[in-house]
């Protein structure tokens, strides 16, 4: 019997059970099946694939399944994916100082020093998650606030959205940079009065920082993503899309799949801006055979971020006159990226946050999707944030799928207005819209850009709001989503998005057994408190990874 077939009929007429089988019963159980929510009561699984799902009790019971689960009347749902995260980075912040939530200079600052006070014994000092938009000040930081914490030691701390770096002096005498250096295509050296860096790096200028970092090893990355993947699972996810992979951490990923410390599903997307990637990309698209690493598609980013005014716009930033944002790439090195990573057969995944980078990088799939075989690769934007109202309709037209981030429209809402004005408001953030337009979306975080729970996502797109319940009505509210519609972002449409949308997303016979269980009904429980569910058992291909069964 060939266990991946599934269709609706496999709810009505459930297939041959086998003596060796799993029974989860007492729950209250929901999958998704093409935007339509599916209760049942008991889930059975069998050698890591789900055999039959139960709508009552009375049917589970006539189950002859060798292992029976109480589930406590939790309820269980398939496995969250994220499809857009940075597993590394994530694993990297753990380890890292925490800036995230800094209400000013002076507290990242502080949190910085306390680490150094606490012991931290790297000669480097790393840290991520700082945020100008919510200081009083709103301005970039400087080198003086970290030089007096050590001037002996470098100090590199990410922005946020991982698009600026803040640096003490020790670290920009590294690197080498000074008044005389020019900034790089795509990049801008903060500077005051007199042409002096003042310590912040924005987008491609980050290079000149991060050749002077230690260079990170196999065995660095492999501590890295496994301690990633190891919170991922805890949280409730059984799938992750890495947004863009170097050489390394490919390399790490084989040796942790030989090693067999694989716990969760990771979709790899090769990152096209890796200096070394190129042989790795000549090899064209790959799966694991066990279903736990595919690398098939690629990540190249059109623009920068709008909260470091890098996202590639068509007028000016309305609080910065004279300043468009970044493009990364030209016009000529944006083409071939993606016209030659899709001729090799890559699904073709393209960072663009401004209206510029948007417009741009849907005119390149314009061109690609002409072609039927083009439309199967299932081409995506990572981010599709500012958008022009006339481009929404094109990602249907088009067959692109919008991987969005529900936390960003709720972490931006205070900066979006200052930086693109309410007028092209109207096309940002648009979730709700573009399904009404029929576009296919996946649901992500951006971790470690946002925090990675899951959760936090469905909160956000079910009420535009922040973990504060700010502002009361939700911003810009009208587009919201429905449960339904936020549970599907998070589990078949990441699914889809991925091409794995026939044996992960679902708990319907024959899909693989991803499964959690958590505290709280999503359906029934107060829509403001979504995000303080809480995961009691993680589940992969009939594993426990995490929890307690």
């Amino acid at each position: 019997m060939n266990k991946r077939v599934c269709s609706l009929a496999a709810l009505l007429v459930l297939p041959m059970h086998l003596s060796a089988a799993t029974l989860i019963h007492n729950v209250q159980g929901y999958t998704m099946q093409d935007g339509e929510r599916v209760a049942f009561a008991a889930l059975e699984y069998d050698e890591g694939v789900v055999t039959a799902i139960y709508h009552d009790k009375a049917a589970a019971s006539k189950s002859d399944a060798e292992t029976r689960i109480d589930g406590h009347g939790l309820t269980l749902l398939p496995g969250l994916i994220d499809a857009h995260g940075h597993i590394a980075d994530l694993g990297s912040a753990l380890a890292s100082v925490d800036l995230t939530g800094s209400d000013s200079e002076a507290e990242a600052a502080a949190r910085v020093a306390a680490a150094v006070a606490d012991g931290v014994a790297d000669a480097w000092i790393f840290g991520a998650g700082w945020n100008q938009v919510l200081w009083s000040s709103g301005e970039f930081p400087s080198t003086a606030s970290l030089d007096a914490v050590t001037a002996d030691r470098p100090i590199a701390l990410s922005r946020v959205d991982g698009h600026a770096m803040w640096l003490n002096s020790k670290a920009l005498a590294l690197a080498g940079i000074t008044a005389d250096t020019a900034d790089p295509a795509g990049g801008r050296i903060v500077r005051d009065d007199r042409g002096e860096p003042t310590g912040v790096l924005v987008d491609n200028a980050m290079k000149l920082m991060r050749e002077a970092m230690p260079a990170p090893t196999v065995a660095s990355k492999k501590r890295d993503l496994s301690r990633a993947m190891e919170y991922l699972v805890s949280l409730g996810m059984t799938g992750a899309h890495d947004a863009g992979s170097s050489v390394l951490e490919i390399d790490a990923y084989d040796a942790l799949l030989e090693d067999g410390q694989f716990p969760m599903r990771i979709y790899s997307m090769l990152r096209m801006a890796d200096p070394g990637i190129k042989a790795k990309w000549l090899e064209g698209p790959r799966d694991s055979a066990n279903g736990l690493f595919e690398l098939r598609s690629v990540k190249i980013s059109a623009d920068g971020a709008l909260g470091s005014r890098g996202a590639a716009l068509f007028e000016d930033y309305s609080d910065d006159p004279g300043n468009r944002g970044l493009l990364l790439l030209s016009d000529e090195q944006l083409m071939s990226q993606i016209r030659d990573s899709a001729e090799l057969g890559y699904q073709v995944n393209v960072h663009a946050i401004g209206d510029l980078a948007n417009a741009k990088v849907l005119d390149e799939f314009e061109v690609l999707n002409a072609s039927a075989e083009q439309r199967a690769l299932r081409h995506r934007v990572e981010h599709a944030q500012i958008l022009r109202v006339a481009d929404i309709n094109r990602f249907a037209e088009l067959d692109v799928i919008a991987s969005v981030q529900p936390t960003h429209a709720t972490s931006d809402k205070n900066m979006a207005g200052d930086r693109v004005g309410e007028a092209r408001l109207e096309g940002a953030y648009a979730w709700q819209t573009l399904f009404e337009s029929g576009a296919k979306l996946a649901g992500g975080s951006d971790f470690p850009v946002e925090p990675p729970n899951p959760f936090f996502g469905l909160h956000a797109a079910v009420t535009r709001q922040d973990r504060d319940g700010e502002p009361p009505m939700g911003w810009r509210v009208s587009e919201a989503v429905s449960r339904n519609k936020a549970l599907s972002l998070f589990t078949e449409d990441a699914a889809y998005a991925g091409h794995t949308e026939r044996r992960v997303g679902r708990l319907l016979p024959g899909y693989d057994a991803d499964f959690i269980l958590v505290r709280d009904d999503l359906f029934t429980m107060p829509r403001e408190e979504l995000w303080k569910n809480k995961v009691h058992a993680t589940v992969v291909g009939g594993k426990l990874v995490f929890g307690e069964l």
